[in-house]
């Protein structure tokens, strides 16, 4: 991508709809216009801080044309400018904490974040990769149905590109934790918005994991080879997942009153339901196929309890779409999809059948425990691009000197003058 300006249509007013969700974006945060050439005159030289001003300058204008729509050219130049403004994060040019860098939420445009630390951009610019990433997993799983007919259908490709994007995200943000914000003073990072602190982006990874076991789940279902094992072990590592980003979020410093916060309890708790119902359903199941009585009375209590969580479940649902901004739940797809009936006609018929046990083992009704997995869906770690050649600052010549002589030689003069 050049730095040739692009062009959008602008101020088109767009019919209002309320937007569909399944893989949830919290939020999408993008940069606002900043000086990046005034604070880094004479540092370095004129062609890279011209190149590092104009690469910004293409994402701030897509990013504000198109509301973060344009995943690819978006993704494209987030990567070429990460590339160059590496650059600024070492200390030997000297200029890390030079240029105030601008962002501010997409929803809400008033409330700016102005941070003059070289590493707030980079996390900043690998934060909206990874919102970028989610946005674009979404996107797979809510098809356009082009036949008229209604009915649409997530090919088991676009699934599977969808799991490949949600591990991409979790990378992105389990980057930031571990490799961006250790850089970040003490005294800057208070300063930092609510979702670029550590246990936020600590939890949307964790939650990306869990939405990528989801679409696993749901795989699985699909294919007649995959055992009630599988499905259980799915079923249970998806709610490991939720659980563990539910109480990482809640142990955050986030304003759950309003805005993304609420909508992203919302989200998580919702999924986290869902998949501790098809965690007792699988789990019911595979109990049920012993010749033991207590075997079918453990059955029939993971039965009653996985009915007992769909109902909860879906009150959770209503709950995140209410919650500010207003989305929409998808048609039932995936486990669900299957379990919404399946679950009712199986409590009910299993209930009907071991009634006489259930009376005669009453000591035994006692929930079980669901088995705990070790977790299987783990992202690669993500690494910054190699810094761009025009950083070599053996290249770095003015009129025969290198720069940092000859801006020392500046400074001597000023001083003896």
């Amino acid at each position: 991508m050049g730095c040739t300006t692009s062009i959008y249509a602008v101020g088109r007013k767009k019919k209002k709809s309320v937007p569909e969700v399944v893989v949830f974006v919290p939020s999408m945060r993008i940069p606002v216009q900043s000086d990046l050439l005034r604070p880094l005159r004479g540092l370095i030289p004129k062609d890279l801080a011209d190149r590092l001003s104009c690469l910004r300058n293409q994402i701030v204008l897509v990013a504000e044309n198109t509301g973060g729509s344009a995943i690819t050219e978006l993704l494209r130049a987030l990567e070429e400018y990460l590339c160059v403004l590496i650059g600024l994060t070492k200390k030997e040019y000297g200029v890390e904490g030079l240029i105030k860098f601008k962002w501010k939420n997409l929803e809400d445009g008033r409330h700016e974040t102005c941070i003059a630390n070289s590493w707030f951009e980079v996390l900043s610019v690998v934060h909206l990769m990874a919102m970028l990433t989610l946005l674009e997993a979404d996107s797979l799983m809510i098809p356009k149905d082009h036949s008229g007919s209604g009915i649409r259908v997530v090919s088991s490709d676009c699934k599977r590109d969808a799991v490949d994007l949600l591990l991409k995200a979790a990378a992105y943000l389990e980057f930031c934790v571990r490799d961006v914000l250790v850089h970040i003073p003490p005294d800057i990072k208070k300063r930092l918005p609510t979702d670029l602190q550590d246990g936020v982006l600590e939890a949307i990874s964790i939650q990306a994991l869990g939405q990528g076991t989801e679409i696993q789940l749901g795989l699985a279902v699909e294919c007649q080879k995959a055992t009630l094992s599988v499905k259980r072990r799915l079923a249970c590592e998806e709610l490991s997942y939720f659980s563990q980003a539910y109480h990482r979020l809640s142990e955050c410093d986030m304003d759950t009153n309003n805005g993304y916060g609420k909508k992203l309890l919302w989200f998580i708790k919702w999924k986290f339901l869902e998949a501790k119902a098809a965690a007792y359903y699988y789990h019911g199941l595979i109990l049920d196929k012993g010749n033991e009585p207590s075997g079918h009375v453990s059955a029939v209590c993971c039965f009653l309890a996985a009915e007992e969580i769909l109902s909860e479940c879906k009150k959770a649902c209503l709950s995140f779409c209410l919650a500010t901004p207003v989305t929409r739940a998808p048609p039932l797809w995936g486990s669900m999809k299957h379990l919404q009936q399946k679950i009712p006609e199986v409590a009910s018929r299993k209930s009907q059948m071991h009634g006489y046990l259930l009376e005669q083992e009453k000591a035994l009704q006692a929930l079980p425990d669901l088995p705990d997995f070790q977790l299987s869906l783990r992202p690669d770690d993500y690494q910054l691009p190699e810094i761009d050649p025009a950083w070599d600052s053996e290249k770095w010549e003015i009129q025969g000197q290198p720069l940092k002589e000859h801006l020392k030689d500046s400074e001597d003069e000023i001083e003896t003058e």
